[in-house]
């Protein structure tokens, strides 16, 4: 049933409309009357914060809400802007050349720092004031401005510019940075003569890098201004290894407890840098709060809203901000606004309740009125000049010069759209669309009378340029803002930031440089070990580990030839260690090998004088020479094994002993074999002597020799040792080495030594109790014996001895083993010959004398 009724509603009110001859537009809510206006041809609108807040007014939702009224708390500087404004506009309509023959008119409206009226008076600017019914075909109509000047803060210009961007109104901002601003698809219209915050705030990112603060705390206004500059703030911080210690946000319009817990987090912290990213108006509630506690010895860092701001640099400000640095608007001279500020009077608009307000304040008089008492009565004909406040100071027209270019910029883009060829009128068109100040506005590009290149980027943005400024006193010692540096966007990276040759003025009246770092740089030799959870500014400084140096960052290893030192801070020269001949080991190895050289020769000069005498005879002389000379070898080839290590030495250090070896151990089985044929020859009927005459001696050990010599021949072609710098076992030094080349191969080359050594040790034993008074096979027995040990021994300690060590083993096995086959074998000969040379006697020797 109601679906049925709401149908039949709806079908009447068509019906009624439908039969109605006009169609009836009615504006709703009470329209707004400008603060300041003038009639034109072109009317601009301005939207500016005069008035710095509204009464609280609760909704009881029973009745139409009142009206939101202003304070009585003006704004001085945004006064001057809204004149520098209506300066700019007379200033046009008195030139001859920008638009000749229109006339531009103005409607400025005071919003109070209040985004609900800001969007109201957005709205009275394009429907107009008129009240009641608008008896017209179509409810749409030409907007009534055609440009918005406005507005001051980022928040609400971007309520204006959302509102305005359907209808194509262009929205001239001189104020609003914040980077969000500069996105074409939510905000088409808009255009600003500030440069944006995304430059800004890359600009305070390389101050703070420039002064080496990597430890800083950030508080913003929590509006779209503050938030969006801050945030690009920390992301190319993070880029550059900044860290924020906090990031405090509070609104004007806060409570009194939310200003005083961000207080309590900067009194609580340890960064002495804080990046203020804030608004004029929360800079105001937030420096009142530090003088009531005197919270002083901090270093700020200032966004453009509040670092120039006369009103700030109180001597009590003073000693809160003073030494502040942070990056203004760049300055400039309008020529002729300071007479034409100075020249109001109420009684340029005698209606106008907001001039009388004014002036009363200034003045400290009243009006006549029978409510108020005249005791201190306005004439209406004081004097400005005489006057100083942010009004009539025009030492810092760094905003008001934005608002100039603005005004210019609209003026400009008239001028091309109305084709203004002629100096003295232009084309007269009756329509003039939004739109077609919007377009035209894009291509503007002249320069004002400061010489000052005014133009759009596709964003609608000007160039980024940037004054640093210091907080000093001057010789009067009066508060003033120094230039200590710029920055432009528009130049090349590494040139965007320069410093002047101005000495700047720290916090507490410092001159050097505050420190503000979560830990102190690492010492040389030491590197940053991150403290977990804590951000990377934050470490411990951690002693590189042995091999590595540092230059305070990070450790990194020395070269393979190098090592650190104690320090850590440099890389030296790792020594170089191989047996030399310098040394006490390689002396006594090398006296050793001549003393067993000279042993081995005098053995042989001995057996060679009495080699007619029947021991020298029985024992064949022939092998005993040439185990002589194989023994003179092997103590030779010790000799190899000092020094330092180079291509021919390892290449003949294992196969000169190999082969010497094999050569000595061939003549010792050679030796075996004939004494065991030897007493089998003596049985009757054997004739097996013939089988193992001196032919087949030399037969079998060159035999025995060959093999090796093959082994050692393939060795060399396949994988030949060679020099080696080996850094495994010691790490703070070189050990040169020979490198096997082939590990297979060496030990093959020792298996074989051994092989040879077992058969003789065995047959050796097995003929150690022949019937003979010099019985020779015990002796090679014993000898054997001794060989077999040492080397048997050699094996796990030459794996497990590092460095020159491994070869004084090597060196130690090679003297041992021939000392035992020379002291074994021609010992007991030599004393016979020598000593007893009645027992060298063939009857001795065959037993036929009792001893």
């Amino acid at each position: 049933i109601v679906i049925v009724l709401y149908s039949w509603l709806t079908i009447i009110l068509l019906i009624h409309l439908a039969w109605t001859e006009e169609p009836i537009c009615r504006l709703l809510g009470r329209p707004d009357k400008p603060l300041l206006s003038k009639n034109g041809d072109i009317i601009i609108g301005g939207i500016f914060t005069i008035h710095s807040s509204t009464t609280g007014i609760k909704p009881t939702f029973r009745t139409m809400p009142e009206t939101l009224k202003c304070k009585r708390s003006e704004q001085f500087c945004e006064f001057q802007f809204a004149r520098t404004m209506i300066f700019a506009i007379e200033e046009i309509n008195n030139d001859k050349e920008i638009i000749p023959g229109v006339s531009l008119g103005y409607k400025i409206y005071d919003v109070c720092s209040n985004i609900h009226l800001s969007i109201k008076a957005t709205m009275a600017l394009m429907n107009g004031e008129e009240d009641g019914l608008l008896n017209e075909k179509s409810c749409t109509r030409p907007s009534t401005v055609y440009t918005i000047i406005g507005q001051t803060s980022s928040s609400p210009t971007i309520a204006i510019s959302t509102t305005v961007g359907p209808f194509r109104i262009p929205v001239i901002s001189h104020l609003a940075s914040c980077a969000c601003l500069s996105n074409r698809h939510e905000f088409p219209s808009f255009f600003r003569t500030v440069p944006s915050d995304y430059y800004q705030s890359r600009a305070l990112v390389q101050l703070v890098k420039y002064f080496g603060w990597t430890w800083v705390g950030t508080i913003r206004s929590d509006d779209d201004y503050g938030n969006s500059g801050i945030s690009t703030f920390l992301q190319v911080a993070q880029k550059e290894s900044i860290c924020i210690e906090y990031l405090e946000a509070f609104n004007r319009n806060d409570p009194r407890e939310k200003v005083l817990k961000v207080i309590d987090v900067i009194k609580m912290s340890t960064a002495k840098v804080i990046v203020a990213f804030l608004a004029y108006g929360e800079m105001v509630i937030l420096l009142q709060e530090m003088l009531q506690q005197n919270i002083t010895g901090y270093q700020w860092i200032g966004s453009e809203s509040w670092i120039t701001a006369k009103s700030l640099a109180t001597e009590d400000g003073y000693n809160i901000l003073g030494g502040s640095v942070g990056f203004a608007v760049v300055n400039a001279m309008i020529p002729g606004l300071k007479e034409f500020l100075l020249r109001l009077q109420p009684s340029e608009d005698p209606t106008s309740t907001f001039l009388k307000e004014f002036w009363e304040t200034v003045f400290n008089c009243t009006f006549y009125s029978p409510e108020k008492n005249n005791s201190n009565a306005c004439t209406g004909f004081e004097s400005l000049e005489d006057v100083i406040n942010p009004y009539t100071d025009v030492s810092e027209l760094r905003i008001s010069n934005n608002v100039y270019k603005a005004i210019y910029a609209v003026a400009h883009s008239l001028h091309n759209l109305l084709y203004c060829k002629d100096k003295d009128i232009c084309i007269n068109r009756t329509k003039i669309e939004p739109w077609e100040v919007l377009h035209n506005m894009k291509m503007i590009n002249f320069t004002t009378k400061n010489r000052e290149n005014v133009y759009f980027d596709e964003n609608g943005d000007p160039v980024a340029r940037y004054e640093l400024v210091n907080w000093q006193h001057n010789k009067e010692g009066k508060i003033e803002f120094v230039t200590v540096g710029q920055y432009d966007a528009s130049l090349p990276e590494e040139k965007q930031f320069l410093m002047n040759n101005v000495k700047i003025v720290w916090t507490t009246g410092m001159t050097k440089v505050p420190k503000s770092v979560c830990s102190e740089n690492c010492s040389p030799g030491t590197r940053k070990g991150i403290r977990k959870g804590k951000p990377v500014c934050c470490f411990d400084c951690i002693s590189c580990a042995e091999g590595e140096i540092s230059n305070t960052i990070e450790c990194t290893k020395c070269p393979l030839d190098y090592w650190s030192n104690s320090e850590r801070t440099q890389c030296i020269l790792k020594d170089i260690e191989f047996l030399s001949y310098g040394e006490i080991m390689g002396i006594l190895m090398a006296i050793f090998s001549l003393s067993g050289a000279c042993l081995t020769a005098a053995t042989a000069l001995i057996f060679f004088h009495y080699r007619n005498t029947p021991i020298v005879k029985a024992n064949n002389s022939e092998l005993s020479f040439l185990l002589l000379f194989s023994l003179l070898l092997s103590f030779l080839c010790s000799l190899i094994f000092i020094g330092e290590p180079s291509n021919w030495s390892c290449v003949l250090r294992h196969t000169a002993f190999g082969i010497s070896f094999v050569l000595c151990i061939s003549c010792v089985l050679g030796k075996t074999i004939v004494v065991l044929v030897a007493f089998r020859a003596t049985i009757p009927g054997s004739n097996i002597m013939k089988w193992f005459g001196p032919a087949q001696q030399r037969l079998c050990v060159s035999a025995f020799t060959l093999i090796q010599v093959l082994i050692c021949t393939m060795w060399l072609m396949l994988f030949p040792p060679f020099p080696n710098k080996n850094a495994k076992h010691y790490k703070d030094r070189i050990i040169l080495e020979c490198d096997l080349g082939s590990t297979a191969a060496f030990y093959t080359v020792l298996g074989y030594i051994g092989f040879l050594s077992i058969v003789c040790f065995i047959l050796a034993f097995l003929g150690r109790r022949l019937p003979d008074n010099f019985n020779e096979a015990k002796y090679i027995t014993f000898s054997m014996l001794i060989f077999c040990a040492v080397w048997i021994t050699f094996i796990p300690a030459y794996i497990s001895s590092p460095g020159k060590y491994t070869v004084a083993v090597e060196i130690f096995a090679i003297l041992a083993s021939s000392f035992g086959l020379l002291f074994c074998i021609f010992a007991p000969k030599c004393y016979i010959i020598l000593i007893k040379p009645d027992r060298n006697t063939k009857k001795h020797l065959m037993g036929k004398i009792t001893s």
